[in-house]
């Protein structure tokens, strides 16, 4: 059976936030692994990035969600790492992906 894939949100020092399955993470080196991760630009209808990995955000339309990549280091830039509940996921990966 295959273990349970966490999806997170990562919120770097430097690099952003990030949503994606949790592939690693390294408290020592502050650095992470993501897989299908997408970067947060701006979200609406969420008070938090804990709300938004609760519940999701209201107003979809007006997210601000880039396009998924495959797979994304982040390194000694993580300064936080939330999980999300199926709400909170579901309403990320299902969000139409934003593009300049």
């Amino acid at each position: 059976m295959e273990p349970k894939v966490e999806f997170v949100i990562v919120r770097g020092t430097q690099s952003g936030v990030h949503a994606g399955e949790l592939v690693s993470l390294d408290h020592a080196t502050r650095s992470c692994v993501l897989r299908n991760s997408r970067r947060l630009w701006f979200w609406s209808g969420a008070a938090s990035l804990s709300e938004l990995a609760v519940h999701g955000a209201k107003n979809v339309r007006e997210c601000k969600f880039a396009v998924p990549v495959e797979r994304l280091e982040i390194v000694g830039d993580v300064a936080e790492v939330i999980y999300c509940q199926e709400a909170g996921a579901k309403m990320i990966r299902d969000c139409p992906e934003w593009r300049a």
